[in-house]
């Protein structure tokens, strides 16, 4: 990637539309002066400060990550932790993630392994049986031993609270006045350790997606957010013709809060070494999932694994029954009817059943990421801050700058009813520690939602 220099401000422009995209969307005039502050304690309405942090292991790029982290920093998360690797470890994008402020980039390098592979998590039992396994497997390891440093880092920097997302996910704080992840958080009962966010899975209505982010607003809801009668009535044809009702995963995603002894319990889910954590489930608050939006994601996934394309040995190294499905065709179609069958699995093409699963509560439209980013990107902080780590600004002076940039504001925004918190037992909880003192409750990995057989098993 061609890069430009200090004192070259035209080019240096040019080059940030080049890495960040040009947006298909509309601007919005009528959203206008939102003066928003990063700093801990001044996020989205909160007023009790709760200091919100994110660790994630990536390999994107900068038109990926730096929406993905300004959105959060405009809902009240203040702190990020990212494991970086390939293209996010490449020297001109970590030195821009470096640059911004709150923001932590550890490189996978021959010490951090050295350090991982001393780690307590190779004794335990909870991880064992994804222990020296390829592709999915090696990824749920990594990103597990990365979420054990990121608990250090965080009780390093005073954290109260951590999620661990991929930058392919935002939180959506439904149920908040302020769409505030801050105020959410600040409302969990002091008793509870971790709440678990049911995810919604992107539902493209294009097969030439660029920017999902800004392009996509139709949403898969989730199994815990429907009634059993409504999930199980639409099933099929929500369904379509994929093995499972979301594409990939469907038992969400959680925080924790930060306490001695918290572990990971894989990457979708907390634990602790010395107590069964009390968890609950949010009603209202989701994580948005955006699952293969782009054409592209098709082969970028299937170049990140080294199996041979057979259902036998794809069922060694890939966790869940579409993405083993997406990487055969990846692997052995044409260009011609891979396309064909990202079209038929994947894109909502039939405007008619959109609009039956819109009616039914199956589908819904989420606009507020959309608006959130595309407000970031007219505000022109992407641009600035690949600017000024470029030419050599102080990260003070960028932070300033950050401060007192005017975001769009969704005005008129309603008052929406308190978040709503479900006691209901959760998969982490559910699942008894058949060795209490121990503590030893099996890794989480990515499940599917629930099927069509288990209706039939209840019955």
């Amino acid at each position: 990637m061609a890069l430009s220099g200090p004192g070259r401000s035209s080019s240096s422009s040019d080059a940030c539309a080049n890495v960040l995209g040009q947006s298909r969307l509309p601007l919005f005039p009528y959203y206008r002066n939102w003066n928003f502050s990063f700093e801990p304690g001044s996020g989205s309405g909160s007023d009790k400060g709760l200091k919100v942090c994110i660790t994630t292991s990536t390999s994107a790029g900068l038109e990926q990550i730096l929406p993905w982290i300004f959105y959060h920093k405009v809902i009240g998360v203040t702190n990020f932790f990212l494991f970086v690797e390939g293209k996010a470890a490449s020297k001109n994008i970590s030195k821009v993630l470096e640059f911004i402020p709150g923001v932590e980039v550890v490189h996978r390098t021959r010490e951090l392994e050295e350090e991982q592979a001393r780690s307590r998590i190779w004794n335990e039992t909870w991880l064992e049986s994804f222990f020296y396994k390829p592709c999915n497997y090696e990824l749920f390891v990594k990103q597990s031993l990365n979420m054990e440093m990121a608990i250090i880092m965080a009780r390093e920097a005073r954290m109260d609270w951590i999620f661990h997302l991929d930058t392919d996910e935002l939180l959506y704080p439904a149920g908040t006045s302020h769409y505030s992840v801050q105020q959410l958080l600040s409302e969990v009962p002091e008793d509870v350790d971790m709440v678990v966010f049911p995810n919604y899975e992107s539902s493209v209505e294009r097969d030439d997606i660029k920017e999902p982010f800004s392009e996509v607003s139709m949403f898969k809801k989730n199994y815990d957010h429907l009634g059993k009668e409504i999930y199980f009535g639409n099933y099929k044809d929500a369904t379509r013709s994929n093995p499972n009702y979301f594409l990939t995963y469907g038992n969400g995603k959680s925080a924790a809060r930060i306490e001695d002894d918290l572990r990971p319990n894989g990457a979708h889910r907390w634990h602790n070494y010395m107590k069964d954590p009390k968890e609950i489930k949010s009603e209202e608050a989701a994580i948005l999932h955006y699952t293969y939006p782009r054409f592209s994601d098709l082969t970028s996934r299937r170049d990140r694994c080294g199996c041979k394309p057979t259902q036998e040995e794809v069922k060694r190294c890939i966790m869940l029954d579409f993405d083993r499905d997406a990487f055969i065709i990846a692997s052995t179609a044409s260009e011609e009817e891979m396309l064909e069958w990202y079209r038929e699995h994947v894109v909502w093409t039939d405007t008619a059943l959109n609009h039956k699963l819109l009616k039914r509560g199956i589908l819904t439209r989420i606009y507020a990421p959309m608006v959130i980013i595309q407000g970031l990107r007219e505000s022109g902080i992407f641009t600035n801050v690949i600017v000024s780590a470029w030419s050599g600004q102080s990260k003070e002076k960028i932070s300033s700058s950050i401060e007192s940039n005017k975001f769009p504001r969704i005005s008129g925004s309603k008052e929406i009813s308190s978040r709503k918190f479900g006691y209901k037992e959760s998969q982490a909880t559910a699942r008894k520690v058949l060795n209490f003192a121990e503590n030893a409750a099996s890794a989480i990995p990515p499940q599917s939602p629930p099927h069509m057989d288990d209706m039939r098993l209840d019955m």
